[in-house]
């Protein structure tokens, strides 16, 4: 009641032969599920333990109650997050088709937590896992999308993964998917790790040469543009060349595949899964001692979960059945001339 645990009078009921009766209406009264997830929301919503009991709701002072001590709030915490976890990790991901993959990295306390987000054919947006290494390497990434194959992940019919600049994420996802996967890049991350080899002065001009070759509908002229900009920046500023050119065609699968523009606005960057990144990081803000790894993923799978509550489909996700086909034709091209034939 109102967040606790109180104390109920219960009558002992007997049949007329004297066996004793166990109520269905008792049973309920002692599940604590309600109170696990309550404890979990408060926590998450920035309620600490010791502070925990001046987020209930006020009830009548003579009432016995327990359950609000700091000790049994944290116990209830760790449960509920462990559950969580547990859920997250062992969820089934055959249910559904997932057209689109984005995997994005969150460093807590000296460990990186990668994190995949799926979108299915409707638009929707779902937590498929994550994985926790000590940094966003190569076998992390391999240990998360073999987990995510294990569990259902279906990419036969071709998947587009959204990554950022991670090189060793690249490498992993092309040893896992093969060329299955349409790997684009943000182009975000792109653009800010190519800024950074600049002076200030000339920031301005590369960022709009770089945004003018995206917006090309043709994807050869795009890239020709693109290797013009490295070549303009090769004298002067050879880190900021060799950045552009790395991945520099991964940026551009968007265009290649032919996604409509508000599709492809969407899809050209991970600023999807960062959102969600965002709003684990403000459930996590008061988490001022990270004691182990097991911890940090107990919070994160009970955060993103709490996050996932109130995703919302994509932008352009009525043009999804486009990139869908696109993405055949590139596959099994010879289907596509035979079925234009006939």
């Amino acid at each position: 009641m109102g967040g606790r645990k109180v104390a109920v009078e219960r009558p002992r009921c007997r049949t007329v032969t004297g066996q004793e009766v166990h109520l269905e209406t008792h049973k309920m009264f002692q599940q604590e599920d309600m109170l696990t997830a309550a404890v979990l929301e408060r926590m998450l919503y920035g309620l600490s333990t010791r502070k925990y009991t001046h987020g209930l709701e006020p009830i009548d002072s003579n009432i016995e109650t327990t359950g609000v001590s700091k000790s049994s709030v944290s116990r209830r915490f760790i449960r509920g997050t462990r559950k969580a976890l547990a859920e997250l990790l062992h969820r089934r991901l055959d249910k559904d088709h997932f057209l689109i993959l984005l995997i994005d990295g969150v460093v807590v306390a000296r460990h990186t937590v990668v994190t995949a987000i799926g979108i299915d054919a409707g638009g929707k947006k779902h937590i498929l896992g994550l994985w926790e290494g000590a940094t966003e390497n190569k076998a992390v990434c391999q240990a998360l999308l073999a987990d995510l194959v294990e569990r259902g992940l279906e990419v036969k019919e071709g998947i587009l993964v959204v990554i950022d600049g991670s090189k060793a994420l690249a490498a992993a996802v092309k040893d896992a998917f093969g060329n299955q996967a349409f790997i684009q890049r943000c182009r975000v991350h792109k653009k800010r790790n190519v800024l950074e080899h600049l002076p200030k002065a000339e920031q301005p001009w590369v960022a709009r040469k770089m945004d003018a070759a995206w917006r090309e509908e043709d994807p050869e002229q795009a890239l020709k543009s693109l290797k013009a900009l490295a070549g303009q920046l090769e004298k002067n500023y050879p880190g900021a060349a060799a950045s552009l050119r790395e991945g520099m065609e991964e940026t551009l699968t968007v265009n290649r595949l032919g996604l409509p523009e508000k599709l492809a606005k969407s899809l050209n960057s991970t600023n999807i899964i960062e959102s969600a990144n965002d709003r684990v990081r403000t459930y996590c803000r008061n988490v001022k001692r990270w004691k182990s790894g097991e911890q940090i993923l107990r919070w994160m799978a009970a955060s993103y979960l709490e996050a996932e509550k109130g995703f919302h489909r994509i932008n352009g996700y009525r043009e999804l059945p486009i990139l869908k086909e696109a993405m055949r034709k590139k596959l099994f091209p010879e289907s596509s001339t035979t079925m234009q034939s006939a």
